[in-house]
């Protein structure tokens, strides 16, 4: 997959690439929403693997609705974009999959004064008890919830998530080595669920100095190649 990224500012890193290898291990259908798409390459990779997957997004920061259009032009993947806030959004259908890797960072961690990087980066934006209770309102009836964020707050997140009726069912922590601790957490929750969490073996990316053999098939299996422009 062919995407176009700013050449400064934020771009897309391996929690990108991961999270649409969790997201696409659910074998996903039907209407999906991308919070926070970025320059697209989540939901359109999930998209490009899911055939009944249809997907839409919300973006709001005007570089990334441009790169996000024009990535989903290039690669043939039907795309409905809506330019706004999350919290913001309106729809009376509901959908059955919201995916997103949102801003996650919090105000104490270290902060870039790029704009553009802030905003994707930093829960402030997009805080978390905001973010999932509107996650639920636009879910329909069984509807999923998968997406990434920072494992020092996995505890927040469980407690927002069951605040709005949300099951935490499926759990996986990624670490960067075997050594070190988990830097994110990967969710799948679910409107209306009873399931119990099914907590799923650790992810490390790398073993030693190379990627793991889990890393390296996701990146084989992603085949991305990015394009840096200027906006």
């Amino acid at each position: 997959m062919l995407l176009y990224q700013p050449e400064s500012g934020y771009r897309y890193n391996s929690d990108s690439l991961f999270l649409y290898d969790f997201i696409s291990s659910f074998c996903p259908r039907g209407r999906m929403l991308d919070v926070g798409a970025g320059s697209g390459v989540v939901g359109l990779l999930v998209a490009r693997d899911n055939p009944g997957v249809q997907l839409e997004a919300v973006e709001k920061q005007d570089a990334f609705v441009f790169l996000a259009t024009k990535n989903a032009e290039i690669n043939k993947i039907p795309y409905t974009l809506h330019q706004n806030d999350f919290l913001a959004l309106k729809d009376e259908q509901g959908f059955d999959y919201i995916v997103s890797n949102p801003p996650f960072y919090h105000e104490g961690a270290s902060r870039s004064e790029h704009t553009m990087i802030h905003t994707a980066r930093y829960n402030i934006h997009l805080p978390i008890e905001a973010f999932v209770k509107k996650t639920a309102a636009l879910l329909r009836p069984q509807g999923h919830f998968i997406f990434c964020y920072d494992a020092q707050q996995f505890g927040l997140l469980c407690a927002a998530l069951d605040n709005a009726k949300l099951r935490v069912v499926d759990v996986q922590f990624v670490h960067s080595k075997r050594d070190r601790k988990a830097s994110i957490v990967m969710v799948h929750a679910r409107k209306n669920s009873k399931s119990l969490m099914k907590v799923w073996p650790p992810f490390f990316a790398f073993e030693g100095d190379e990627y793991s053999a889990e890393a390296a098939s996701i990146y084989s299996k992603a085949r991305t190649h990015t394009l840096r422009c200027q906006i």
